[in-house]
C-alpha cells in the first residue's frame, strides 16, 4: 500500500521539478540585476525552500493523517497544492515577463495563501501550523528583496 506521506512528497516534487521544466532560460538576465547591499545570503536560497518545502510536505501529511479523506481534508490538501504552485510560479513567471513586479505580486500571494493555510490547520494541529512558519517568516523576506530590486532595477520592475 502506498503511504500518505509517499503521495504527498511525491506531487510536491512534481509541482517543483514542473516549476523547473517550463522556467524560461533567462538566467542571465536576473543574474545581472542589482541586488539590494544587504543581500549577503543569495547562495543559501536554495537551501532555505528546499527546507521550507519539507516543513510544507511534513505539515500536509500531519493534516491528511488526521482526517484521512474526508472532504475538508482534500480541500485542505488543494490549498497546499495552490501554496506550492503559487511559490513555484515565482521564477518561470518573473523570468518569462522579466518583472520583477510580477515576482513580488507572488511571493505576497504566497504569503496570504500560507497565512490562511495556517490559520485553518491551527484548529487540527499546533505542529502543521508550526511547520508552516519557516515558510511564514521566509517569504516576507523573498518578497521583500524583489520588491527592493525592482526599485533599484526600475527597467526590469
Amino acid at each position: 500500500m502506498i503511504k500518505s506521506w509517499m503521495i504527498i512528497g511525491s506531487i510536491a516534487f512534481l509541482v517543483g521539478f514542473a516549476g523547473n521544466w517550463i522556467t524560461p532560460n533567462q538566467s542571465q538576465w536576473f543574474r545581472h540585476l542589482q541586488r539590494p547591499k544587504w543581500l549577503t545570503f543569495e547562495s543559501a536560497i536554495p537551501l532555505i525552500w528546499t527546507i521550507i518545502f519539507i516543513c510544507g510536505a511534513w505539515s500536509a501529511y500531519i493534516i491528511w493523517e488526521h482526517s484521512p479523506n474526508t472532504e475538508i481534508t482534500r480541500l485542505m490538501m488543494g490549498l497546499y497544492l495552490l501554496l506550492e504552485i503559487f511559490t513555484i510560479a515565482y521564477s518561470p513567471v518573473m523570468l518569462r515577463f522579466r518583472s520583477l513586479i510580477a515576482g513580488t505580486i507572488l511571493g505576497g500571494t504566497g504569503l496570504l495563501i500560507c497565512l490562511l493555510i495556517t490559520l485553518a490547520v491551527l484548529s487540527v494541529s499546533l505542529w502543521a501550523a508550526l511547520l508552516l512558519l519557516p515558510y511564514l517568516l521566509w517569504s516576507p523576506i523573498g518578497t521583500y528583496t524583489t520588491w527592493q530590486m525592482s526599485r533599484l532595477n526600475p527597467q526590469d520592475a
